[in-house]
């Protein structure tokens, strides 16, 4: 069994290192590395240039965009399971060894498995995770999709095709998140079995450190891409409500602690997920 993982990267080079030495210290082997390249210079192959001989790495250019990187690199893809690992994470040394018994040994009949986030110190990170493993259908995975740590069979590629370039960090559109909940979603439309294991994780470092400007936009354009999601897979009026009172309670307990910065987040992230989700198509 052999991975394909595609990382679409911009802008980082020390992350980038950092996720070729971990990755290099797999104990599964069986992998090529995809490295959509959005950046408007070389400063990658320095950085790939020691690799080359240690493990299959593709090297590919693509437009401004998450979801337009990731499907280039699905193009190219050469393995049976696929990875969308984000080009500042790191794996554990051990984690395609176990994601591998899991498709073959544990779970031979599953179409894709999905884990969890957490920082260097092993706190959840990038999401609040389901602590409880099983399968995923459209209303828990909010709880238990993420794209890097989300590894699909390559016949769900081929049948769900490419992610929607509309949704996802550089987009161009307000909708800057849920590509990969999409993608999920229309996987599990497609009929196809998906399951979540938290003790599967990726290390993934804390998105927000502090509350300033650029983390509010980003808590709009996030909770923007939320929205538009749900609407897109016609969510019913109760769990939408149920997202934007979760957004609401934040603000009230910030408030209540004094958290000013914060509340404003949570305001933000309300304010993207409404109007995310009254947007029409098109």
């Amino acid at each position: 069994m052999r991975f394909s993982l595609v990382l679409a990267t911009v802008d980082r080079t020390e992350e980038v290192k950092r996720f070729l030495e971990h990755l290099d210290r797999q104990t599964y082997r069986d992998f090529e590395l995809i490295v959509v390249d959005q950046n408007p210079d070389d400063r990658l192959e320095a950085l790939l240039h020691p690799y080359r001989e240690r493990f299959r790495i593709l090297h590919l250019r693509s437009a401004k965009g998450l979801s337009r990187a990731r499907n280039v690199g699905l193009k190219c893809v050469g393995g049976d399971i696929i990875g969308f690992p984000d080009d500042d994470c790191w794996y554990p040394p051990n984690l395609l060894e176990r994601v591998a018994a899991y498709f073959c040994q544990n779970h031979p009949g599953l179409d894709g498995v999905t884990g969890r986030c957490v920082d260097e110190n092993g706190e959840p990170s990038v999401g609040r995770w389901d602590l409880k493993s099983g399968s995923i259908n459209r209303f828990n995975v909010w709880n238990r999709g993420t794209s890097a740590s989300l590894f699909v069979r390559v016949e769900v590629a081929r049948q769900i095709g490419a992610f929607d370039e509309a949704l996802g960090a550089g987009a161009g559109t307000p909708w800057g998140s849920g590509e990969e909940i999409d993608y999920l979603l229309r996987a599990l439309e497609a009929g196809f079995h998906l399951y979540y294991e938290p003790g599967l994780f990726v290390y993934h470092p804390q998105p927000v450190k502090q509350y300033d400007v650029r983390a509010v936009i980003r808590a709009r354009s996030y909770g923007a891409g939320m929205g538009r999601v749900l609407r897109k897979h016609s969510y019913p009026i109760w769990f939408v409500a149920y997202q934007w009172l979760r957004s609401a309670g934040g603000i009230f307990l910030s408030l209540a602690a004094g958290r000013f910065n914060k509340a404003i987040h949570h305001w933000a992230a309300l304010q993207g997920k409404f109007l995310g989700w009254i947007a029409r198509e098109g």
